[in-house]
């Protein structure tokens, strides 16, 4: 992506289509003026009155008690530097995005316009009786040591400066497997910092709760190395300045056994680690570009244990992997402080969850067979759902041990239950989806690339690098819309109507009409078939040209189906398709079937559909729980719609007795687990929380889905076709450009998948 694309779309995501990244939604009813008066006057005054006699009941009453303030002065942000508290917000609107989707914790961004320490601290203390937590971000050093030491003291809520103990927290847990991994004694590892900054001296410090040694210790900065006969060296400096005799990076790497990068790209060479000691472990975590390049250090030293800042090498040291769920633990014993106790109460969960039998769901993000403990896996990965449900227990039980929690938990089990569905944001399967289409690329076919949004998607998912598109349509009018919208790549542009496909049209004309001979087809119009987009895309996956394919956008649902019927093949004990819709609702993942292609299903087709979709959940590592959904409960009506549901699951109990599936059931009983459980507890799903839905017929299904992402605003991806034999996928009409890169990210996993069950049934 061109440099000036990246500008304008990145300023397109924050100006449209509201400006921003956060936004204040009511959790009240507000409908009736009942419930204004109750939310403002005169009913608000009583809540006022208890807050009166008791500031504590301020938890009680308003949201103080999941508010964290992100609190800059923009002096330091990012890799931009002293661009100002203005400048800073849409970074403190980021962290406080992150806060959300990660540990449901609501953020107010601050950006004060005050450099100065006193002002600065006097201005945190004056507004902190909003919040429950103070989250200091992007304060240049030394400033921030006293900002934050300050706000700690004169505070009763949880302060921290994320720059500082973030990555201290994340790089000390995957310095502590490291070294044992290596087999090395921390007390005597020799470690060379590169960087002088906050972050720099706060992970030393951490490192020397760990274990590690002071003299052990030489730091540099962009002088060299920071000794004790050097001159003016701030108060942080001078505490790891060394008496040895050393002046550079270069002579301070020699026998050491880490190093830990917090500095500038390409400062450390080949040659450098060459001269360190055996096992060495380097983190490398300069960002975007490390110290030095991960692929060049891995090929340098065979015996490394290497960390980064990047998502695209192992052993990511990611922040997120700490503020969110260290500020959670911490609200929910609701703790004076974040003290030394609970930070090392993080650093020892996240080393221990790496060490912790991985879930499928991880594997399958990270396209990973099975993750395990060792020199590539040394710290959990970001989008590990245990995250949320493991860290937040152990800070709040330091909170606890060290005396700093005012609500101490008494149910841990229930604790976590609540920390688990926390965790139902939708938003995170879209993630999980593209990371994981991101890990093997496939060749996706846009078969109305001439459309402007569909071209708009196919440059999506070629600059995020989601898949490879292939754009299928009017070479001209392509390429003009591709200059209009910026788009650079490389990418393959084919026109089934132009001369140059002649010999590719003929051979598929072929391979259909041998197909077809005896259905109606005669060869001439076999051939003249594959100058329609549609059967020429559907030819190009039976081929191998391609890997998967997404169409449908301009054009009726069914006119689409129709080649794509007639073209591919049905996977193995599949006697008919079916079409899934993935729902991303804020109770978590709902997989809606049959929604666009089997009007009325009989009973055996219903148990097929529930099958199929019960499989394609799987495919985002979840267990299915399947709810074949009626108007009627578990044999309380006769009618024809119910009875062949309660048929389709007759037949898979009897058949596929492993299957969490039951009905017929209502829908509010199928999502409601305390309804189900009080009125039917025999039902195979109580104590389930159901992730699959099944309908009577394609009506009902249709409509649910459309009113769930109108009326709710649920993210849909699909329909999804099911089964097939290979990846072909088709948009409902008009589907916008984010459903078009979402299904091409579908897309490509469909096309993983079905490669890796062709691989297991050569072999």
């Amino acid at each position: 992506m061109s440099d000036s694309r990246k500008r304008h779309e990145a300023l397109v995501y924050h100006a449209k289509p509201k400006p921003g990244k956060i936004a204040v939604i009511p959790t009240k009813k507000y409908a009736t003026q009942h419930d204004l008066a109750l939310a403002y006057s005169p009913g608000v005054a009583e809540p006022c009155l208890e807050i009166e006699k008791d500031k504590n009941n301020a938890y009680k009453y308003t949201a103080k008690g999941n508010l964290v303030a992100v609190i800059s002065n923009g002096t330091a942000v990012l890799g931009l530097g002293n661009i100002g508290p203005d400048a800073s917000k849409p970074v403190m609107e980021g962290k406080g995005l992150l806060f959300k989707i990660f540990a449901d914790i609501d953020v107010f961004d601050i950006e004060v316009d005050a450099a100065d320490t006193e002002k600065f601290i006097e201005t945190v203390k004056a507004i902190a009786p909003t919040f429950g937590g103070i989250n200091l971000e992007d304060i240049k050093a030394p400033e921030a040591f006293e900002i934050e030491n300050r706000l700690k003291e004169e505070l009763d809520i949880p302060v921290m400066h994320d720059d500082q103990h973030g990555t201290a927290i994340i790089s000390a847990a995957a310095l502590k497997n490291a070294v044992e991994i290596s087999k090395k004694d921390i007390s005597k590892v020799k470690i060379v910092v590169s960087g002088a900054g906050a972050a720099a001296i706060s992970c030393t410090r951490l490192y020397l709760k760990l274990g590690v040694k002071r003299e052990n210790v030489v730091m540099c900065d962009s002088k060299g190395v920071i000794r004790k006969d050097r001159g003016n060296l701030t108060s942080q400096k001078a505490e790891f300045a060394t008496d040895r005799d050393l002046d550079t990076l270069e002579s301070a790497m020699k026998d050491a056994d880490v190093f830990i990068g917090l500095s500038m790209p390409d400062v450390v060479t080949p040659n450098m680690l060459l001269s360190m000691a055996a096992n060495p472990i380097v983190f490398a975590m300069a960002n975007p570009v490390p110290e030095i390049e991960y692929d060049l250090a891995i090929a340098t030293r065979e015996d490394i244990i290497m960390a980064t800042g990047r998502s695209d090498n192992p052993n990511q040291v990611n922040n997120v992997l700490g503020f969110p769920f260290i500020f959670r633990g911490a609200l929910d014993v609701r703790a004076t402080k974040i003290n030394e106790e609970m930070k090392m109460a993080a650093v020892h969960a996240l080393a221990d969850l790496a060490k912790k039998s991985v879930p499928e769901q991880v594997n399958i993000v990270y396209d990973e067979v099975s993750l395990t403990f060792g020199k590539e896996y040394i710290i959990p990965k970001p989008f590990d759902p245990r995250l949320i449900y493991e860290i937040p227990p152990a800070i709040a039980k330091a909170a606890m041990d060290s005396g700093v929690a005012l609500e101490p938990i008494e149910d841990w089990n229930r604790y976590r239950e609540e920390l688990m569905e926390r965790s139902g944001s939708g938003n995170k399967e879209v993630r999980l989806l593209h990371n994981r289409a991101k890990s093997n690329l496939k060749k996706v076919v846009f078969a109305e690339a001439d459309q402007i949004d569909v071209l708009k998607a196919a440059q999506r998912v070629f600059e995020e690098k989601i898949a490879l598109p292939i754009l299928l349509g009017r070479k001209d009018v392509i390429q003009e819309l591709k200059e209009e919208i910026g788009f650079t790549g490389n990418v393959a542009i084919i026109d089934p109507k132009t001369d140059e496909e002649t010999e590719r049209r003929n051979r598929f004309g072929e391979a259909y009409w041998q197909k077809r001979q005896r259905k109606g087809r005669t060869f001439s119009e076999a051939k003249k078939l594959m100058r329609e987009r549609n059967y020429f895309a559907a030819m190009m996956v039976n081929t191998g040209e391609a890997d998967a394919l997404i169409t449908g956008y301009s054009r009726p649902y069914r006119s689409v189906v129709k080649p794509m019927l007639e073209l591919v093949e049905k996977s193995k004990d599949v006697s008919r398709i079916a079409a899934c819709n993935l729902m991303l609702t804020k109770q978590g993942p709902l997989f809606l079937a049959d929604t666009t292609i089997n009007e009325n299903p009989s009973a055996k087709d219903l148990a097929k559909i529930a099958q199929m979709t019960g499989n394609f959940a799987s495919m985002f590592g979840m267990k299915p729980n399947i709810a074949m959904l009626s108007f009627s409960n578990f044999g309380s009506s006769n009618a024809e719609s119910s009875k062949k549901i309660r048929e389709a699951v007759s037949f898979i109990h009897r058949n596929f007795p492993d299957v969490v599936i039951d009905g017929e059931i209502q829908a509010d009983f199928a999502l409601n687990p305390e309804l189900l459980a009080k009125e039917f507890p025999f039902s195979k799903l109580n104590g389930k929380k159901v992730n699959v839905l099944i309908f009577p017929n394609l009506e009902s299904a249709n409509i649910t889905y459309k009113l769930l992402k109108e009326v709710q605003g649920a993210e849909s991806i699909g329909p999804v076709i099911l089964g097939f034999d290979k990846p072909v996928h088709i948009l409902q009409l008009g589907a916008s450009v984010d459903e078009m890169v979402n299904m091409a990210a579908l897309a490509a996993v469909d096309a993983q998948q079905k490669e890796k069950r062709a691989e297991k049934s050569n072999n």
